[in-house]
């Protein structure tokens, strides 16, 4: 009779081999490998949004890709109201210089010219185009007229007509007050302007603003002559 291959205890029970411990290492180590794997495979699969919004900028800007998508074909012009080429600071920059060179080159200098969130801003005292307290052209403006007509051809922008006086009160029949004379005056600027076939009308508006947008303070007659003025404001393109 073969011998049992196991022997029994004193409480009744099969007395089995004893096996080393060392798998349960095995084990633990194969698992840990595992979690170590799949951790890898979550962080490969879901990186951070931080992450992909700093790699797509980065390539963005390496390749120069237009923005939402769109990309160029030979052949094909992409022009939409989302594609900014450049950044509006180095639109109005380029703006003002087109303003600075072309009237240089038209002989109106000096006149002031200014930088505003809006575009360009070319200001000519009132004297220059009007008689006191008239809003109808003198003689000596339409030699200027013309120049700033040529100005306005050379740069197709969008041109707003201002007109501004000082806070001197002004009661005749025609004007009952400086909201109707700086108007008035805007108006007849561009009514001269759009004489001029080369521009086209859809360019030019004309406002008033009376004595409430000074150059400066009117304490004195050297400063209350700067408040009267006409402003020739030349848009950055689609910002009117």
């Amino acid at each position: 009779m073969a011998l049992s291959r196991y022997r029994r205890t004193g409480f009744g029970k099969d007395d089995r081999p004893e096996i080393p411990a060392g798998w349960q290492t095995v084990y633990a180590g194969f698992a840990m490998i595992m979690l170590s794997f799949f951790i890898l495979l979550t962080s490969f699969s879901s990186p951070a949004p931080s992450k992909i919004t700093r790699f797509v900028s980065s390539f963005s800007d390496a390749v120069s890709v237009l923005n939402h998508g769109e990309n160029l074909e030979q052949g094909k012009t992409i022009k939409g109201e989302a594609v900014h080429l450049l950044p509006r600071e180095h639109l109005a920059a380029q703006l003002f210089e087109q303003v600075r060179q072309a009237t240089h080159a038209e002989g109106l200098d000096p006149v002031a010219l200014q930088r505003t969130p809006k575009g360009v801003v070319l200001s000519l005292t009132d004297t220059l185009l009007f008689d006191s307290g008239l809003a109808r052209l003198s003689k000596a403006a339409y030699p200027r007229l013309e120049k700033i007509a040529r100005l306005i051809q050379r740069i197709p922008v969008p041109v707003e007509i201002q007109g501004h006086t000082d806070n001197q009160p002004i009661r005749t029949a025609e004007f009952p007050s400086n909201w109707e004379l700086s108007t008035a005056r805007a108006i007849s600027v561009l009514r001269y302007l759009i004489q001029t076939p080369e521009i086209a009308p859809e360019r030019l508006s004309a406002v008033g603003f009376a004595e409430f947008q000074p150059m400066a303070a009117n304490d004195t007659a050297e400063h209350r002559a700067l408040n009267r003025r006409v402003d020739f404001v030349f848009h950055i393109e689609g910002q009117r």
